[in-house]
């Protein structure tokens, strides 16, 4: 099948110099005189064809990636490769392209077209008579693999299930979110070239592009993680890549109570409000986990209730049977095609919806949303950004003021009153944990102030030696909230009933 390539290698190196050590792995010696001009290495997702935008003409295999392991380390986070292993590695690749035959090679599976690039790299390894120790080859070829089958240096840390993001600034930069700590890592790209490469290929696999005429973006990795690509000339130091990375088991409410981000108590009382279609917000700040208690809360929606979510970039892993999965678009290079938040919302109503999920309400669309709650779509959810519950209410007015809508601000706090529920508040602590700090309700309005109440709070007592916060959760005594007779409605009025008596025994039980 690739016949091709031992002629070809034979072709370019038709006196084979005399065994010497790789300049990548050998003990420093002589500068060894540079090797002969290669054919132009594209290090980015595939080295087929491309269309000027990244966009491969050919499709590649799928990536194959390690097993993953929240206890493994890959050896590139912990190893900085020197400018000669770049040298080596880019003489080998460019040797790779030569010898390979790309129309066969798009036609195998992953597998096979791994084995088949670690054969040919072997032989041209052989040929070039360069010396290394077996663990020293082993990691070339997985790196050129990556390179031509998958995300070149991000593998490693995408096969990670215990990295939450990823944060590449340039070529010469990655860190990495572990535990809630942010950490460097040795890996690095190339040079901005192949880290461009590498954000157009990932952008180009759903429509999208990132170059010079359109350099930010929003995009979403196979297995759902979130995506954010920015480039110069708005990124002066190079690409910057953020990823967003989502656990391949998704987390679940009692998963949560587990971590202690919640109690048994203040988790039954959220299952209770995804049952009983209590239309609610989940706030927080960047890196809270508003998504991931977004997930968790949709469990409870019924497998025969019509699902529609509306996000930037996918990201929402919902199980039920029926949902619908809507994405805004960005402009084409003319600058029309637009789809925004607010024209997915507004197109959801016609699509007979019985919850809608907003992943970001951000804008405008904030008014329609408000609009949705109050018009029969009991037990719709957004989330936003936001430090406490009453900012997170104070934000939703903001937003639709700044859509342009000459709306009183009493009659947009009514309108807030009359749909939203409750607010579900998400924080990440400094240590690094995360903690749902508050359940909150919306009671109505005293004059023209919004009256909240709170179910849950955590309250923070100290931290510990190891800088570890110390905190607990409380309920408020709050005998009959506001969303009772609703809960009654759906038949979870005695399960609401016993976990608002086991909150207030656990906090005489604390304060004891």
């Amino acid at each position: 099948m690739f016949g091709k390539r031992s002629a070809t290698s034979e072709a370019r190196d038709p006196a084979p110099a005399p065994r010497t050590p790789s300049p990548a792995f050998a003990s420093p010696a002589p500068e060894p005189p540079k090797p002969a001009p290669q054919a132009p290495v594209d290090t980015g997702r595939t080295p087929f064809p491309s269309d000027g935008l990244g966009a491969p003409l050919v499709s590649a295999p799928s990536p194959t990636r390690a097993p993953s392991s929240v206890n493994m380390v890959p050896k590139a986070i912990d190893t900085r490769r020197s400018e000669a292993y770049y040298e080596t590695k880019s003489t080998i690749f460019g040797a790779l392209i030569e010898a390979i035959d790309l129309a066969q090679l798009a036609r195998l599976d992953a597998d096979s077209a791994r084995e088949e690039i670690r054969d040919i790299v072997n032989e041209i390894i052989a040929i070039k008579n360069i010396v290394m120790s077996i663990s020293e080859q082993e990691d070339l070829l997985d790196d050129i693999c990556n390179d031509v089958l998958g995300f070149g240096p991000l593998e490693p840390l995408l096969s990670r299930d215990d990295i939450a993001d990823i944060m590449v600034n340039g070529s010469g930069t990655v860190y990495i979110e572990v535990a809630g700590k942010i950490q460097k890592t040795g890996i690095r790209f190339r040079d901005n070239q192949q880290l461009l490469n590498i954000c157009q290929r990932i952008v180009s696999q759903i429509g999208r592009r990132v170059d010079e005429s359109s350099p930010i973006c929003d995009a979403r990795l196979p297995d759902g993680s979130r995506v954010n690509a920015i480039v110069p000339p708005l990124a002066i130091d190079g690409p910057a890549l953020t990823i967003r990375k989502f656990k391949k088991d998704k987390l679940t409410l009692d998963q949560l109570v587990k971590f202690g981000t919640i109690t048994p108590q203040g988790a039954e009382i959220l299952r209770i409000v995804g049952r009983s279609r209590v239309n609610t917000l989940v706030s927080g700040g960047t890196g809270s986990g508003k998504t991931t208690l977004l997930n968790c809360l949709t469990q409870f929606i019924d497998d025969d209730e019509r699902i529609i979510t509306c996000e930037d970039a996918a990201e929402l892993q919902l199980q039920q049977p029926h949902v619908v999965r809507l994405e805004t678009r960005p402009p084409n290079l003319e600058g029309e095609g637009q789809v925004t938040m607010r024209d997915l919302v507004r197109n959801c109503l016609r699509m007979r919806p019985e919850r809608i999920i907003v992943g970001e309400v951000r804008g405008p669309e904030a008014f329609d949303l408000l609009q949705a709650m109050n018009t029969g779509h009991d037990g719709s959810m957004g989330t936003l950004h936001a430090n406490n519950p009453r900012e997170a209410l104070s934000r939703l007015e903001s937003m639709i003021t700044m859509g342009g809508f000459t709306l009183p601000s009493r009659t947009i706090r009514e309108m807030i009153v009359a749909s939203v529920d409750v607010v579900i508040q998400a924080a990440r602590l400094r240590d690094g944990s995360r903690r749902i700090t508050h359940i909150t309700e919306v009671m109505g309005m005293e004059g023209d102030v919004i009256i909240t109440q709170d179910l849950f709070v955590y309250d923070m007592i100290g931290e510990d030696a190891k800088g570890n916060i110390i905190g607990r959760h409380r309920a408020t005594g709050i005998g009959r909230p506001r969303f009772w007779d609703r809960a009654r409605y759906y038949g979870e009025e005695g399960r609401l009933a016993a976990a608002l008596d086991a909150a207030e025994a656990a906090n005489e039980e604390m304060r004891g």
